[in-house]
């Protein structure tokens, strides 16, 4: 069975859905609201879980009842959790999020005990490094922590994703310890200055991400898919055709299941049209880990296509 690491956040999402999104200083009345587990670390070991993996989680939680529910529901997905924290002293994290009639969302967090994920936790972990096929970071712990652990996978030369979300500037030094990054448009027009808003945009701003030092890009383009750029490969992966209800998480679900299918020892293109497929149908559905597909849901759909 591929096994991935995955470092980052776990999160308690509280969601409101509303028929747009407020301007500032605007009070709407919502719809329906509800919690799910969330995070972009949880939300991505649960995706790479689900899609067939052995997957070790190394994040914080609070000593609260958020915290106690995440590892119960890790525990369900068969997560391994022995490298997970509960903090005596900063609460579970939490996300506010809001999601309109087209499915557009915007988020808050509010950190808590994913600020306290530190190099030291990543050092104490050393093993799960040893065992793993692939290492998955985000950006939702401290950028020390993200830069130790990339730094350890690459001493047991293992090759390192970075979701680099939420979107900030990378430490040069980070940069060559990394397989594949794989940014959104808004990321990437963060990273670089442009806006991959054409094919022929996206793929300069791949080379400028691949002129710091990174092995390889993966742009994604949400509906449109996503554009593999390497020194040797330019290919534009389209996206399976869905309605869209909740973008929450279609990135995270294409994340895990990315690393699945690399840890399987799929090409990057295979394993981009898997993670695609993955996305897709996370789309569809209301809220982020609720909404994560299984393996077979995901064969099904690239069946169908």
């Amino acid at each position: 069975m591929p096994n991935v690491l995955v470092i980052g956040s776990s999160n308690t999402d509280l969601v409101i859905s509303t028929s747009r999104l407020p301007l500032p200083g605007e009070t709407l009345l919502g719809g329906t609201f509800f919690t799910a587990p969330g995070g972009k670390g949880a939300n991505q070991a649960v995706a790479a879980a689900r899609a067939g993996a052995y997957v070790t989680f190394i994040t914080r939680v609070g000593q609260d009842d958020f915290g106690q529910q995440a590892l119960e529901l890790f525990a369900k997905e068969n997560i391994h959790t022995d490298h997970i924290i509960m903090d005596p002293d900063r609460p579970s994290g939490v996300a506010f999020i809001l999601v309109d009639d087209a499915g557009e969302n915007s988020i808050v967090v509010a950190s808590g005990a994913n600020a306290a994920l530190t190099p030291a936790q990543i050092n104490q972990a050393e093993a799960a490094f040893q065992q793993a096929d692939v290492c998955l970071l985000q950006l939702e712990t401290p950028i020390e922590t993200v830069t130790r652990a990339a730094h350890l996978a690459t001493h047991y030369k293992k090759p390192v994703i970075l979701n680099p979300a939420p979107a900030t500037q990378l430490p040069q030094e980070l940069w060559p310890h990394l397989y594949l990054i794989t940014p959104n448009e808004n990321e990437t027009e963060m990273l670089t200055g442009i806006a991959p808003n054409t094919t022929k945009n996206a793929q300069k701003a791949a080379q400028v991400l691949l002129g710091r030092g990174v092995q390889n890009v993966i742009i994604t383009l949400g509906a449109q898919g996503a554009l593999i750029v390497t020194p040797g490969q330019t290919d534009l992966i389209s996206a399976p055709q869905v309605t869209a209800t909740d973008t929450t998480a279609a990135g995270d679900a294409f994340n895990g299941a990315l690393a699945y299918a690399l840890a399987s020892g799929h090409t990057l293109t295979d394993a981009t049209q898997f993670a695609c497929a993955a996305g897709a149908l996370t789309v569809t559905k209301p809220g982020a880990q609720p909404a994560i597909p299984t393996a077979s849901a995901i064969h099904q759909l690239l069946k169908n296509q």
